[in-house]
């Protein structure tokens, strides 16, 4: 369906709020969910099966199509995407099967790469954090696999934590008063002094998923360490950022 037939499936949702309408709109916008959870998926791995991914997203749009206001003239794409994602981590939440084992799995890899890049002055490689652990690289492979999941569910705390204030926030964004314009250019000068508080690895995660728009994939291949790594970093970074900015968090949302 090109733009102009989902923006009339719209305006007859808005104005006469049938079933039909509704119904149209969550089946156009269904491949949607499949994105969304396709990109966890891979991230995730083995730990989630998709097709759960998938039917836990589906409630996350559902979500998003009651409570979208068309007539803000905001894509509904970027506003649905939101509220499936964190959908699926709701989910994922409420399963609660990350094993205390896992956890102290993840405490022990931290603890060891601290250990080694404090000694070191640089990034340990995943070799001598094994080392480190006593264990071999291929079950190292595995822990790092298994906590995915757990780095993951730590960052969304910080990026999707009161999701709903934070979108209806952006949602107003063109409506912005000139003291709003002058707020936000003064947290975009606070994002960079709190930039000073992170280590230099850090700050590469930051400013490469933040500023350059590259993927955690894609800064693992420049920064030469495993992914698991990275998302490691990002969440660190972003407790530290979490200090600094306080209710301002969400400007890394919007900037």
């Amino acid at each position: 369906m090109n733009a102009e037939c989902r923006a009339k499936l719209w305006e007859d949702y808005t104005k006469y709020k049938t079933t039909e309408s509704r119904e149209k709109i969550i089946i156009e916008y269904a491949s949607l969910v499949k994105i969304v959870a396709g990109r966890l998926s891979m991230y995730l791995g083995y730990n989630v099966e998709y097709d759960d991914l998938v039917g836990y997203g589906i409630f996350g749009l559902i979500d998003a199509v009651d409570k979208f206001d068309y007539s803000k003239g905001v894509k509904f794409e970027t506003y649905a995407s939101f509220r499936i994602r964190g959908a699926i981590l709701d989910e994922i939440r409420k399963m609660d099967w990350i094993p205390r084992t896992l956890r102290q799995k993840q405490r022990k890899i931290d603890a060891a790469y601290q250990k080694i890049e404090s000694e070191q002055g640089r990034m340990a490689t995943d070799e001598e954090v094994a080392c480190e652990l006593e264990i071999s690289l291929e079950e190292f492979d595995v822990w790092q696999s298994q906590t995915k999941v757990s780095n993951l569910l730590s960052l969304d705390e910080y990026m999707e934590q009161g999701s709903e204030v934070k979108m209806e926030s952006s949602l107003s964004a063109q409506y912005e008063t000139p003291e709003r314009i002058i707020e936000k250019q003064e947290l975009k000068e606070i994002l960079i002094k709190t930039l000073d508080s992170l280590t230099e690895k850090e700050k590469k995660v930051i400013i490469l998923y933040y500023y350059e728009d590259l993927t955690l994939k894609e800064i693992s291949s420049i920064l030469e360490v495993s992914e698991s790594r990275i998302s490691q970093l990002h969440t660190k970074a972003l407790q530290k950022m979490k200090l600094k900015l306080g209710s301002n968090m969400d400007i890394l949302i919007r900037t």
